[in-house]
């Protein structure tokens, strides 16, 4: 009997565990063991071995969320082939530029996609949940015997993932073998994950947050993930409240919990069986997190990147509402550093750039040498937050190095701006940017979205912030919107606002 690579625990836990249940597929309502799972990973190892598929080759993939990514995953790494999971929401140009940069040998995409997948590759294999014999069932029907696993180390690549990138084109992060374990071991404690763990997936598995907080490390430790195809908050409460599902885990961006407790049912929702709710990605307003608090439930901070697997540090839930606000500390793997302008580490309370070094730390870039030495000093990766350090050394995440504008000589961080404008009662969704000043630099625009039926003016907003912010913090503008641009992990997209109204040529605020 062959050995069984390091890598692959769901071969561990089918042959541990193989009764339990594995994925849960909300949309499909198609459940799988691990027996099952590993069955199927073992049928498209087979299948893409006979395509030709080898070691360091690398398998595209363009769809919703679905069992597919982790069949994909595992069977990459019995071949030693390389995953690249594709952002559904970009343009087939954009796809186009992701693909010519990574060359892969195969593309697997959902019927959805059908038409940009033909568009971007001949070697394409469909996934139809509609269809019993799709092209991709048929495939794992007709495989003959897998062959043995290649033996890899942690330095193998296991993934990599275009990050969206502020200018130019995205950037393919290197996700070794080794980055995806660390991640699981240094999540996975804090996280409070055990095979008894069943955890919501409501983040796009394209992406980090989706892939690894928590579903892998769920997946490692043996537990159970119910997969939402695309996310909506009300079937999200309703999944958290089905006793049937038995939801102990949840995480996401600050987006969805919003959403979620402006939904009218999130009142009635049973978050009893909530033992951990997990909130990362970007700076989370307070009055987010106090909502939350008030039905029970504090939203567990963290704070992470592509780069960096994504866990870089985490609030213990022991501590989550007394540092309410905080990202917390470095993973038990990974150290962290805030430093000033000249690389020197700045004292508790003041802010700088976070640096983060440890085994969950990509190597680089794809393809794209030149990215890599521009993100490194002396092994610690720039991460452009801005960060700060109390005096225990929990870390606040203040915001983007480069969303951060300088008002007469003063930097102004948007996240507390905007923390400040969540206050407002009329307010369902805001953001902060800076544009152009003749006599300050840069003042802050407020672009603001109204719930519905709230009345809410420029001279409002204004006030407010007036007597709750320093002068020099307080928006010059306001600009009202319909609903704010948003990446498909739900953060806002601050160079899409700052294209529209500055970018363009917009005229400078005396």
């Amino acid at each position: 009997m062959p050995t069984i690579p390091y890598y692959d625990w769901i071969a561990h836990h089918a042959g541990r565990r193989p009764r339990q249940l594995a994925i849960h597929d909300l949309h499909t309502a198609r459940t799988l063991t691990y027996a099952d799972l590993d069955a199927r990973i073992g049928r498209l190892t087979a299948a893409l071995a006979a395509r030709g598929i080898t070691r360091g080759d690398r398998i595209a993939l363009l769809a919703p969320n679905c069992a597919e990514y982790f069949e994909l995953q595992f069977a990459c790494g019995r071949l030693g082939a390389i995953m690249l999971p594709l952002n559904w929401r970009l343009t087939v140009p954009e796809l186009e530029y992701i693909l010519g940069d990574s060359s892969p040998k195969l593309l697997i995409h959902d019927r959805s996609f059908a038409t940009q997948a033909s568009a971007l590759s001949a070697s394409l294999l469909e996934i139809d949940h509609e269809r019993p014999d799709s092209a991709y069932e048929r495939a794992l029907a007709e495989a003959g015997p897998p062959p043995a696993p290649v033996s890899l180390t942690h330095d193998d690549i296991g993934m990599v993932m275009y990050t969206s990138g502020t200018t130019g084109h995205p950037k393919g992060a290197i996700i070794t073998h080794g980055m995806v374990f660390w991640n699981c071991v240094n999540l996975g404690i804090p996280a409070l994950i055990t095979p008894e763990t069943v955890q919501l997936v409501v983040l796009p598995l394209f992406h980090t947050g989706g892939l690894n907080c928590y579903a892998n490390p769920v997946l490692h430790a043996g537990g159970t993930i119910v997969v939402m195809r695309n996310f909506d908050p009300g079937q999200a409460l309703d999944s958290i409240s089905d006793p049937a599902l038995g939801i102990t885990h949840f995480f996401a961006v600050p987006a969805p919990y919003q959403f979620m407790m402006q939904h009218p049912k999130f009142q009635g929702a049973d978050l009893s069986r909530l033992r951990i709710a997990g909130v990362g990605g970007a700076p989370c307003a307070l009055p987010i997190l106090e909502t939350w608090i008030a039905r029970g439930v504090p939203l567990v901070q963290g704070w992470g990147m592509t780069e960096t697997s994504p866990a870089g540090t985490m609030l213990d839930a022991a501590d989550a509402i007394r540092k309410v606000g905080s990202a917390g500390k470095a993973m038990m793997h990974t150290a962290i550093r805030v430093v000033d302008d000249e690389g020197h580490d700045v004292p508790a309370g003041g802010i700088g750039e976070l640096l983060i070094k440890g085994p969950n730390i990509t190597p680089g870039y794809w393809n794209n040498e030149a990215a890599t030495q521009k993100s490194f000093t002396d092994g610690w990766l720039h991460t452009g937050d801005a960060a700060r350090l109390d005096e225990e050394g929990f870390v606040y995440i203040v915001d983007r190095w480069k969303d951060m504008y300088i008002s007469g000589g003063e930097n102004v961080y948007p996240a507390e701006v905007e923390n400040v404008l969540f206050q407002i009662p009329a307010v369902a969704d805001a953001a902060i940017i800076g544009v152009p000043s003749e006599r300050w630099g840069e003042v802050g625009m407020a672009v603001i979205v109204r719930k519905p039926d709230q009345a809410l003016a420029e001279s409002d907003v204004i006030q407010h912030c007036l007597g709750r912010l320093a002068k020099f913090k307080v928006p010059q503008s306001v600009t009202f919107v319909d609903v704010l641009p948003r990446n498909a992990t739900g953060k806002v997209l601050k160079r899409e606002l700052r294209m529209q109204y500055v970018g363009q040529g917009a005229p400078a605020i005396s």
